[in-house]
């Protein structure tokens, strides 16, 4: 019992003094913490703006276009053709709806055709959607720029994408005349009124994309009733892993293909994560700003407290006291600056996921067209600048406590 309150003693004594000399010297402690609250500010900030631009460009890409979980025939995702379809849908569609997690879902059909305005023909994507389902799941209605959107029940009429309205020299009440094949082996052909033009964000697909409701698409195509793809939209993109688990398992089809939106998009991915992994880049760099600063800092009040250590060692204090002490004021300081850096962190990043910062001008990222980035407050903006200054602190105090524990006395005392 004596032992351990001897050395609890021993270590309140060493932090005692290790707070009186960083509160002794507070020009010295205001600069070696400025230097670690700017840099977790920073990393916080950068953290936070990553996270929320990558956020942002995953939720206009998968809840305005591709979806968050996408279900097919076998095969079709490495090669797609008419002929692979989903024969069931609605069955298949409603056992997903079931699952727990499963906002809504919407089927869609996809063909290869020619689209006609007046004298002026181009190639054309035909995608059959279900109007109510894809209004609710990817508000389709909100990307139609000029005119409305298609009536919920199959009337032949079509939505064209920007480009392709522009191509084909197309407005509003232009008529379209589309040339496909049908899934019989037959030419399919037909004529469509344009009730609008919509932007998606992805100019490839605007220049192609000619919206029909699902109806008139399956009638066109000969599809009977079948569907090319059905697009699940999760409440909490977190849990698309698991969900997408769950519908493989309620399924339990093996003619169908279950993917995440990391499968069916897999380039855009990649992408994704190397951006990701550039951004270490600046991370590191921040951190070796913030270590410089208080290898510095910390190394100058060592060398202007040359003398008083050589006071403490020549009354008997033990190099490892002296080591412990320099070492303690470091870590004091560190841990309030990350106090005051999480608090200007959240703040800072508070202010920019409601305000953002918008570019001069459009910036386009995997075909997706964005004016303004905003950040995001989560645990990682607040944990990682906290772990980085803290290690990044008390590795470079390292050196000084050496070099204080070092001194020698007799050569101390003579130093002015």
């Amino acid at each position: 019992m004596d032992g351990t309150r001897s050395g609890f003693s021993y270590y309140f004594m060493i932090l005692k003094i290790a707070f009186r000399n960083t509160f002794r010297q507070k020009r010295r402690t205001i600069l070696t913490g400025l230097a670690m609250i700017v840099g977790f500010t920073l990393l916080s900030l950068t953290i936070g703006l990553s996270d929320g631009a990558y956020g942002n460009i995953i939720t206009m890409f998968t809840r305005n276009r591709i979806g968050h979980i996408q279900v097919h025939r076998q095969g079709y995702l490495d090669k797609p053709s008419l002929y692979k379809t989903i024969n069931n849908a609605s069955t298949v569609g409603e056992t997903i709806q079931s699952i727990a997690g499963v906002e809504v879902w919407t089927p869609r059909v996809y063909g290869a055709g020619l689209g006609s305005v007046g004298e002026k023909s181009t190639a054309v994507q035909i995608i059959g959607v279900d109007v109510a389902r894809e209004t609710e799941a990817t508000q389709f209605d909100q990307k139609v720029v000029e005119g409305n959107t298609l009536t919920e029940t199959a009337s032949h009429e079509a939505v064209i994408g920007k480009g392709l309205a522009k191509i084909a020299a197309a407005t509003v009440g232009s008529e379209i005349v589309i040339v496909s094949q049908g899934a019989d082996g037959s030419i399919a052909n037909d004529l469509y009124k344009i009730v609008g033009i919509v932007e998606s964000g992805d100019d490839i697909t605007d220049r192609v994309g000619c919206y029909l409701h699902i109806e008139d698409a399956q009638e066109l195509l000969v599809l009977d009733g079948r569907v090319h793809e059905i697009v699940v939209i999760v409440s909490n993109i977190k849990q698309v892993d698991k969900i997408t688990s769950a519908i493989k398992t309620q399924l339990n089809d093996s003619t169908l293909d279950v993917a995440p939106w990391q499968v069916v998009a897999k380039s855009f991915y990649r992408a994704m994560k190397a951006d990701q992994q550039g951004d270490a880049i600046s991370r590191f760099v921040i951190m070796l700003i913030v270590a410089i600063g208080v290898l510095n800092t910390v190394l100058m009040s060592v060398l202007e407290r040359t003398r008083e250590y050589g006071v403490l060692k020549a009354v008997g204090t033990k190099p490892v006291q002296i080591f412990w002490i320099v070492v303690c004021e470091v870590v004091i300081i560190a841990l309030a600056s990350i106090c005051v850096g999480a608090i200007l962190g959240v703040l800072v990043n508070y202010l920019l996921s409601v305000y953002g910062i918008t570019y001069p001008e459009e910036i386009t990222y995997g075909g997706m067209k964005l004016k303004t980035l905003y950040a995001v407050v989560n645990v990682r903006c607040l944990v990682i600048p906290a772990i980085t200054v803290m290690l990044s602190a008390t590795i470079v105090g390292l050196f000084p406590a050496i070099k204080a524990a070092r001194i020698m006395p007799a050569k101390a005392m003579r130093t002015h």
